[in-house]
This record gives structure tokens, C-alpha cells and sequence, in this order.
């Protein structure tokens, strides 16, 4: 709530607090916390100013941290409201730009008595002393542990440089328009794909009116190019936000979506109309949920810890804790087992998450062992350039995947055929 006495542009601070409260200690994703957070904002640009506050927060937050840490004698909790405080008044002076007077200024109404007087010594210390945010951000310790583990030095290394700013957009279009292209005036990476820099209006781009063309990373369209055009019958589980439907739809596969969400299924069946294609959407728990007749392209875009879209929303790296990925490796499991009863004798099962977590795409294609499937090998010759499979004929991207043309999200593919 606006308070009377608040400097001007303190009750943005205010929402970028809540909004960090909501994603570090309730474990919201950011866009979920933005509404409510930002309800008492009255202008488009506080609530972006809002946002842009608490992400970049989130990009740096280690690095904050330390920073923090250094001038305090014992480190104040995680939760510490003065620990929210100096994170917005530091991002602000040390990485978005914002004078330190109006850094400290528009903060320090946020917390009261000593804790004011803690908050507005330590960030005076550092200011003087002149500190500044490393370049690239450190990722969290756990997370730069186990992708180096997993992907080695290099990757992790990547990974810390696609966090320090906002990703291209990715666009797919409904068909192969090189005048299309051309008129978008970005970079064609793939058949059907421009790359626009990040930051562009996307509603203003030719096309978007007329359904030319969605939004989505380029390796978020890799499963379904995996499966390429055809004219039988296909399912996608777990299909919000839907791009891959949209894919399918369009390259001639009679689809059906399934997903829980009535709302997700609703803004996809917008974007279906927006495009001029058809599927069948169907709101159920795709764990349970019977077709009533098998398919002969089973899609599960299976629900993950989602780290491999670190880049646009960075809290995913805090919020994704061991726990929580090893609760949605096992849901991935049994959801795999479910789909492999929906595809028909001689069709593709196709296994996609957007992890970069070895247990949620690698482990779970492994013990996947169904006696009539068999994996089908991702070819080199299917994928765009930079993209590429790995020995046991999965699909994976790592960061730096795509590195000098701006990224690629992290993302695992696997692909089953069933036995004729």
C-alpha cells in the first residue's frame, strides 16, 4: 500500500519486495507473484520498474549476498527484511543505474527503527568503498555444483554469462515465409524461426495480427521438430502454454491438447485462434487421463524444475531445490509410463523438459524400458546447425548451445518408436 510519507518511486520498491518475498520464501514463479504484488501500482511502467528490480535481483542474488555479507559483522537471515532492503537499494545503484541517493531513498521506508539504521549503514559502507557486482553474476553455489558436474566447466561457465542479461526472442512461424523473414528483419536460425533481440515489442512485429508466427525459444521447438509434419493423429500432455501445439497443429497432425490448467488451455486456445489452427483441448490430469483411441504421436512436454529457462526467469534457480527436482523426476517417470499407453503399434513417443538437471531428462530416458519401445535416434541431419545429439541418441542443450547468436534454452529430448 502507498503510504503518504513514502519518497516518489518507493511504492514500486515496495512491490519488488513482495514480489521477491513471494518467489525466495513462498516459492512463487515471479510472473504468478506479479498481480498481486504490483495491485496497488496504478502505472504500466512501476509495475514493469517492479519487475525489473526483482529480477535482476534474482539474476545477482549470490552476488548481493556477499556483498552484504562483507560489511555486517555476522550475516543477517536469509529472510531478514534489511536483507530484502539492500538487495533492492545495491541492484538498483550497482546494476540497473538508479543514483545511490535515490537507490537508499526509496528503500529505506521499506523497514523501521534499527533495522533502518542497519540497512542505511551497510549499503553507505559499500557505496564508499566503492564495490561492485562481478561480471558475469556467480550462479548459486548448488546449481553451479551440479552443472559443472554434469556439464563441466565450460557449460557452467555459459551459463553464468546467459544470466547476465535478457535473452533474444524467439519466434516460430506458421509457415516457411522467407518474404516473412525477411519483412521481421531478424536472424533465421531454423526453418519456420526468426530471432528478434530481446526487448522488442513483439505485437508490433509484421505478422502478429495475422497469425503469422508465436513466440518460443528455439529449443522449446525442437520436440516437435523431431516429429516433423504429418497427417495422422497427435497428443500433447502437459501442452500449456501450447507452442508445441501450435507446431503440430500446423504441420498437419490432428491434435489433441491435454493440460490441468482451464485457464492455460484458454490463453492457448486464444493463440490457436490468433494463428488460424485447430486442436482439441482438453482439461484433465494427462497422469490419468485415457484417450479414447490411441495416437500415432504421443507428446509430453513433462512438468520440471524448468532451470533450463534460467535466462527468462531467473528464480527458477532458486526456487528448483534437490527436493522438489527429485518429486518431479519421479512424476516424469510415471508420466512417461502413461503415455507410452497412448501411442498406437509403429508410433513415436516423444519425451521433452525444459531441465538441466540430469535426474529429470537423461536418467528418466534410461530406465524408460517398455519392451515394445525402443529408442529412435535424434539424426544430426534433423536439428538446426549448433544443435546436435549425444551418444545414446538423445537430445540435449546445454548452455553456450548457440552462444555467439545469443542462446538457446537448456532442454532434454528423447524419442521412443513403438513396435509395429
Amino acid at each position: 500500500m502507498t503510504r503518504p510519507d513514502d519518497p516518489p518511486g518507493t511504492p514500486a520498491r515496495r512491490a519488488a519486495m513482495r514480489l521477491l518475498d513471494a518467489v525466495l520464501r513462498k516459492g512463487l514463479p515471479l510472473e504468478a507473484a506479479m498481480a498481486s504484488a504490483t495491485a496497488d501500482l496504478d502505472r504500466g511502467d512501476d509495475r514493469g520498474f517492479a519487475h525489473a528490480i526483482a529480477a535482476e535481483t534474482l539474476r545477482r542474488l549470490p552476488d548481493l549476498d556477499a556483498l552484504i555479507d562483507s560489511a555486517t559483522p555476522k550475516p543477517m537471515p536469509e529472510d531478514a527484511k534489511p536483507r530484502f532492503a539492500l538487495r533492492i537499494a545495491l541492484v538498483q545503484a550497482l546494476a540497473l543505474g538508479t543514483p545511490a541517493h535515490a537507490a537508499i531513498a526509496t528503500v529505506l521506508p521499506l523497514v523501521d527503527g534499527g533495522p533502518r539504521r542497519l540497512v542505511h549503514g551497510v549499503f553507505g559502507t559499500l557505496i564508499r568503498r566503492g564495490d561492485r557486482l562481478p561480471d558475469p553474476p556467480h550462479l548459486p553455489v548448488a546449481v553451479g555444483i551440479r552443472w559443472t558436474r554434469a556439464w563441466g566447466d565450460a557449460a557452467a561457465d555459459a551459463a553464468r554469462h546467459g544470466i547476465a542479461q535478457p535473452a533474444p526472442i524467439d519466434l516460430t512461424l506458421k509457415t516457411d515465409d522467407p518474404a516473412l523473414i525477411a519483412e521481421l528483419g531478424g536472424a533465421s536460425l531454423a526453418p519456420r524461426h526468426v530471432r528478434v533481440p530481446a526487448g522488442t515489442a513483439v505485437e508490433d512485429l509484421p505478422g502478429y495480427a495475422e497469425g503469422r508466427w508465436w513466440v518460443q525459444d528455439i529449443a522449446a521447438s525442437l520436440p516437435a521438430r523431431l516429429i516433423g509434419a504429418g497427417t495422422g493423429t497427435a497428443i500433447e500432455l502437459c501442452a500449456a502454454p501450447g507452442g508445441k501445439t501450435m507446431q503440430l497443429a500446423t504441420a498437419g497432425w490432428s491434435t489433441t491438447a491435454i493440460d490441468l490448467s482451464r485457464s492455460r488451455l484458454g490463453r492457448l486456445m486464444e493463440n490457436m485462434d490468433r494463428i488460424g489452427a485447430k486442436a482439441t483441448m482438453v482439461v484433465a490430469n494427462a497422469a490419468v487421463w485415457i484417450p479414447d483411441a490411441a495416437a500415432d504421436v504421443v507428446l509430453l512436454d513433462a512438468p520440471c524444475s524448468a532451470t533450463g529457462i534460467f535466462r527468462r526467469h531467473p528464480e527458477v534457480l532458486h526456487r528448483a531445490r534437490p527436493r522438489v527436482i527429485k518429486e518431479l523426476a519421479g512424476q516424469q517417470a510415471h508420466l512417461l509410463a502413461h503415455a507410452a499407453t497412448m501411442v498406437k503399434p509403429g508410433g513415436l513417443l516423444v519425451y521433452a523438459v525444459c531441465s538441466l538437471e540430469p535426474v529429470e531428462g537423461e536418467e528418466i530416458a534410461r530406465a524408460f524400458d517398455l519392451p515394445d519401445f525402443a529408442v529412435e535416434a535424434v539424426r544430426a541431419d534433423e536439428l538446426p546447425t549448433g544443435f546436435a545429439p549425444d551418444a545414446e541418441g538423445f537430445l540435449r542443450v546445454v548452455p553456450g548451445t548457440l552462444a555467439e547468436a545469443g542462446g538457446a534454452d537448456g532442454f532434454f529430448v528423447a524419442r521412443f518408436r513403438r513396435a509395429a
